[in-house]
């Protein structure tokens, strides 16, 4: 078995650290590509991995999207997609970690995970003195009642891939144009009006790291 394969050792199971690639502004099509390439190329030795990028403006659309909470006549691409959820836009200055994990392999159901990753962007905040929570029935993060960070998932062959974006210091408006993950009139922030003095870099950084060190320590 190779090294990077789960190997049992006594009563507790050796799992393969999470690797974290920071890949900078990157193409959204191109890395959605490679995310599901990833995904149906890996097997019970492959590491997981956390990817942190930016992307140029897109919106993206969620296996539930529906046309009446689109953008009319929008110059910002629309991309339907393959994860959960409904609409949202992406654009420099926000923070996204992709999340690709072998959820059987660290004894994770999709809502555990989901749960998790809500949990570190909530802790990342409380470390800059930001209160934040969660929603029952509508994943994401919110500061009172505007939406700081959204979450959406695919789980392909028990293998997840998709993640979360942090909105950090970006240009909200497009997200005007569109009722954000499927709710009219949702308010949207971000952590430069929320009074966080950190770059989207470092918080980006914080996010991956907080979201690496939930995944690692699983209860057995």
């Amino acid at each position: 078995m190779s090294p990077a394969a789960a190997v049992e050792t006594g009563d507790a199971t050796r799992i393969p650290p999470i690797a974290l690639r920071r890949l900078g502004l990157t193409d959204y099509d191109a890395t959605l590509d490679a995310m599901r390439r990833f995904t149906d190329a890996r097997d019970d030795t492959t590491p997981d991995e956390l990817w942190l990028v930016q992307h140029a403006p897109v919106y993206t659309v969620g296996i539930a999207g529906r046309p009446e909470h689109f953008p009319e006549n929008s110059l910002i691409p629309v991309k339907r997609i393959d994860r959960g959820g409904q609409i949202t836009y992406h654009g420099p200055g926000q923070a996204v970690v992709y999340t690709l994990i072998d959820l059987p392999r660290r004894r994770l159901k999709v809502r555990e995970l989901v749960h998790r990753i809500e949990q570190a962007v909530i802790d990342l905040l409380a470390a800059y003195n930001v209160f934040a929570d969660r929603r029952s029935g509508a994943p994401g993060v919110y500061v009172g009642a505007a939406k700081v960070a959204a979450l959406g998932l695919r789980v392909r062959r028990g293998c997840s891939y998709h993640g979360v974006s942090l909105n950090v210091d970006m240009d909200l408006a497009p997200f005007l144009s569109i009722d954000p993950c499927g709710y009219p009139g949702l308010a949207v922030t971000q952590t430069s009006a929320l009074g966080i003095d950190a770059d989207t870099d470092t918080l980006g950084e914080g996010l991956a790291r907080a979201i690496q060190e939930r995944l690692e320590h699983v209860r057995r």
